[in-house]
């Protein structure tokens, strides 16, 4: 079992449902997946690029991503309905708990000037959206094998009803916020 796993079912529960007074610990909130999510723009153009994409988000989740498809036709952004313009991938279980513990301990302290992750980003029904500017925070990813600086955006579903709730399970997780 994960570190993040065992540090929830041992102390960060039992402190939520004193907390937050509910009647059951199955009213606690959990996490329920990680969403990461590379947009691809030049793939309209040049369909290697989205490759690169594909494996530099293999090797950070261990999973193999799913290629996003345009929605609607842009003309302005020479984009057809249909064409791959990104790759996402699902992460449940241990892969995400594996994924967070990455991102909260290695990946973020590594971002140049960091003070901390926004505690605004909560969308009203416990779920967190964090947006990274460049993937090479992260250690798995060779520098020298990078042709371009990507970002990403991560989103992290609970089962909080509540930003209040949320954030303090991530707090309890160690995810840092910035102090306003």
């Amino acid at each position: 079992m994960n570190r993040l796993q065992e540090k929830y079912n041992e102390e960060i529960k039992s402190s939520l449902v004193k907390k937050f007074e509910y009647s059951s610990v199955m009213q606690a909130p959990r996490l329920e997946k990680v969403v990461v999510n590379i947009g691809v723009g030049d793939a309209v153009t040049n369909t290697k690029v989205l490759d690169d994409a594909v494996n530099e988000l293999t090797l950070l989740t261990g999973q193999k991503p799913v290629i996003t498809r345009a929605k609607k036709s842009i003309a302005g952004f020479k984009l057809r309905e249909g064409m791959p313009i990104g790759c996402k991938v699902t992460l449940r279980g241990e892969r995400m708990y594996d994924f967070l513990d990455k991102l909260m301990n290695i990946a973020l302290p590594r971002v140049r000037d960091f003070q901390g992750v926004s505690p605004k980003s909560f969308d009203g029904r416990g779920n967190y959206t964090l947006g990274v500017k460049e993937q090479l925070i992260f250690p798995e990813i060779d520098y020298d094998t990078v042709n371009r600086v990507r970002g990403m955006d991560i989103v992290i579903v609970t089962t909080a009803e509540t930003d209040l709730e949320s954030k303090e399970l991530l707090t309890q997780f160690g995810m840092p916020f910035r102090k306003n």
